[in-house]
C-alpha cells in the first residue's frame, strides 16, 4: 500500500511536511503519494523514535571520527536518499561521457588547442582563466586522463531532470565521506537486501589502481605514491588519511618534499623516498604566479614534471575545467570532441565577456545566479532573488565593471527531500555529488551513489559542507521498492 502524505496534515511520527509546487520533492509527488523507491522508507521512519534514530546516528558518526575540518564533525541526516536502477543507469553514462569530453579539453588545451582554433570556446578562457598552467602546456601525457577524479555537482529541475549545476576537476573532495556516511548509517534505519542495494565500497580500491597506473612509464610496474595534502589543517584532511590507510600510501605536505636532478623525493619518517606519482589534494595549484615566476610549490614540482620522472593525480592545470566559464561550453566540448548528444544538461551559463550573452542577460541580472570564475564551495555565489538590494546593487556594479570574472546562471530552485529535525520530518534542499574515476588503463567509473548534501537551514540553498551543510547516505537500488527491516 502507497504511503500517502497529506500536507496539510501530520506526518506519521512527527511534524508536518510542506509540499510546494515551486519545487521538486525527492520523496513525495505533488499528490502527497510517496515515489515508489521511498515507500519502504517512509514506513520504516513511522516506526523510529526520531530524535533516538538522529543521535544514534551522530554517536556512530564520532565514533568513525567522520570530520570536516578539525573539530567539525560531519552532520548526517539519517533519512538515505534514493535512486533506482532506472535513472541511475542514464546518469551514469551521461556523467561518464562528460569526464571524457573534459579531459579531452584539458588534452587539447594543453596540446594542440583545436577547439580554440575552431572557435568552439573563445579563447579569452584560457587568457583569464586562474586554472590555467601555462607550464603545464605540452607535459601532460596524452595516455593519462588529466582529471582522474571527477566530481560533478548535480541539482534536479521542477520538473525533475537532474542537470549539472558544476564540474569539480580540480580536487574534488567527498567521495570517502559517501563511504563512511554509509558505515554510519549502518542497519540504523534499516536496509535493503544485499542484492538490491549498489555499494560504494569498490571506489577507494578503482582510484588506487588510477593512481598507480598514471606512473611513467619506466616506473609503471612498481611506483610510489603519495598523497600531499595541506595536513590536518585541511578541511578534507579525514578522506586524506583514509585514502592513504586504505590503499598504503603516505600523506605528506610540500615541508616534507625536496627535489635535485629532475627527481621529486619526500621524507617519510626516517626515509627519504623518491615519488613517481602524487595524488594531489592541497589547496594550492599553481606553478607559476601571474608574472610566470615560479611559485615554491613550482620550484619544488616543476623540475620533476619536466623531466617526465613525475605524474599527479589529478594534474596541475586542470583548475581550468574548474572555471565556471568553461563550464557553459561543456555540451560544446562533448559534440566537438565526441561527436555526441550530451545524454547531461548543464545549468544555463552565459558568458559575461561575450557582448551578446552579455546584452542578453543585464537587464535580468536579479532573477539569476552570479558566480564569481575562480570561486569553489559556495563562497562569492549571489543568489540575485534571495540576496539583499545592498548585495544585488554591489554585484551588479562589479559585472558592469569586470565581466570578465563572472559568469551568470539560471536560478534553479534545488529539490527538497525528508530530513530530520528537531522530532519532526521536514524538507530540505539537496544536491549530489557522484564522482567518476578514468584510469590511463582500463575503463572509467561511476561510484555507486555519492554524496548527497543538504541544506540545514530551511530555504537555503547552499549546500556546501565548508559553508555548514549535511550530508545523506545516496541508496543506488537495483529494485524499485527495498524491504527494509
Amino acid at each position: 500500500m502507497a504511503t500517502t502524505l497529506n500536507p496539510a496534515r501530520p506526518f506519521p511520527g512527527a511534524g508536518v511536511y510542506p509540499l510546494d509546487s515551486g519545487h521538486f520533492d525527492e520523496a513525495f509527488a505533488k499528490t502527497g503519494t510517496a515515489r515508489p523507491p521511498y515507500v519502504a522508507v517512509m514506513d520504516a521512519l513511522a516506526r523510529q523514535d526520531l530524535v533516538e534514530l538522529r543521535e544514534r546516528v551522530r554517536s556512530n558518526i564520532e565514533g568513525i571520527g567522520l570530520s570536516f575540518g578539525p573539530g567539525r564533525p560531519m552532520v548526517v541526516d539519517p533519512v538515505p536518499r534514493v535512486i533506482d536502477a532506472a535513472e541511475w543507469e542514464p546518469l551514469e553514462a551521461g556523467l561518464l561521457q562528460r569526464a571524457r569530453a573534459l579531459n579531452a579539453f584539458l588534452l587539447d588545451a594543453y596540446g594542440d588547442q583545436r577547439i580554440f582554433e575552431d572557435g568552439v570556446v573563445p579563447r579569452r578562457l584560457l587568457e583569464t582563466s586562474q586554472g590555467y598552467e601555462p607550464l603545464m602546456r605540452g607535459l601532460l601525457d596524452p595516455g593519462v586522463p588529466p582529471a582522474t577524479v571527477a566530481g560533478m555537482d548535480l541539482i534536479r529541475d521542477v520538473d525533475g531532470e537532474l542537470l549539472v549545476l558544476e564540474d569539480n576537476l580540480r580536487m574534488p573532495s567527498g567521495a570517502t565521506y559517501a563511504i563512511a556516511v554509509r558505515e554510519a548509517l549502518g542497519r540504523e534505519l534499516g536496509a535493503p537486501d544485499a542484492t538490491g542495494l549498489r555499494s560504494p565500497d569498490g571506489y577507494v580500491a578503482k582510484l588506487g589502481e588510477a593512481i598507480r597506473a598514471a606512473a611513467p612509464a619506466a616506473h609503471a610496474a612498481e611506483p610510489t605514491a603519495a598523497i600531499l595534502s595541506d595536513g590536518p589543517e585541511s578541511g578534507a584532511y579525514y578522506e586524506h588519511e583514509r585514502i592513504g590507510r586504505e590503499l598504503s600510501l603516505p600523506v605528506v605536505t610540500p615541508a616534507q618534499l625536496s627535489q635535485a636532478r629532475g627527481r621529486l623525493h619526500a621524507q617519510v619518517g626516517s626515509n627519504r623516498i623518491q615519488l613517481d606519482v602524487i595524488y594531489r589534494r592541497l589547496d594550492e595549484d599553481r606553478l607559476t604566479d601571474n608574472g610566470g615566476a615560479l611559485t615554491p610549490l613550482g620550484q619544488l614540482l616543476a623540475p620533476a614534471l619536466e623531466s617526465g620522472r613525475l605524474r599527479m593525480v589529478n594534474a596541475i592545470g586542470t583548475g581550468l575545467a574548474d572555471d565556471k566559464l568553461a563550464h557553459a561550453y561543456v555540451e560544446e566540448m562533448i559534440r566537438f570532441y565526441l561527436g555526441e548528444q550530451p545524454l547531461l544538461r548543464s545549468v544555463s551559463s552565459y558568458d559575461l565577456s561575450d557582448p551578446e550573452a552579455r546584452d542578453e542577460v543585464m537587464g535580468r541580472l536579479d532573477e539569476l545566479v552570479i558566480k564569481p570564475r575562480d570561486g569553489f564551495g559556495g563562497h562569492g555565489v549571489t543568489i540575485m532573488p534571495l540576496a539583499t538590494e545592498g548585495d544585488r546593487r554591489k554585484v551588479i556594479g562589479l559585472v558592469r565593471r569586470r565581466p570578465e570574472r563572472f559568469v551568470a546562471q539560471e536560478l534553479v530552485p534545488l529539490s527538497t527531500h525528508p530530513t530530520v529535525i528537531g522530532a519532526s520530518i521536514a524538507p530540505r534542499r539537496v544536491d549530489l555529488r557522484p564522482y567518476v574515476v578514468s584510469p590511463a588503463a582500463g575503463e572509467a567509473s561511476v561510484m555507486q551513489g555519492g554524496l548527497t548534501r543538504y541544506a540545514v537551514a530551511a530555504g537555503e540553498m547552499v549546500v556546501n559542507s565548508s559553508q555548514g551543510g549535511g550530508s545523506k547516505d545516496t541508496w543506488v537500488l537495483d529494485i524499485g521498492r527495498p524491504d527494509l527491516g
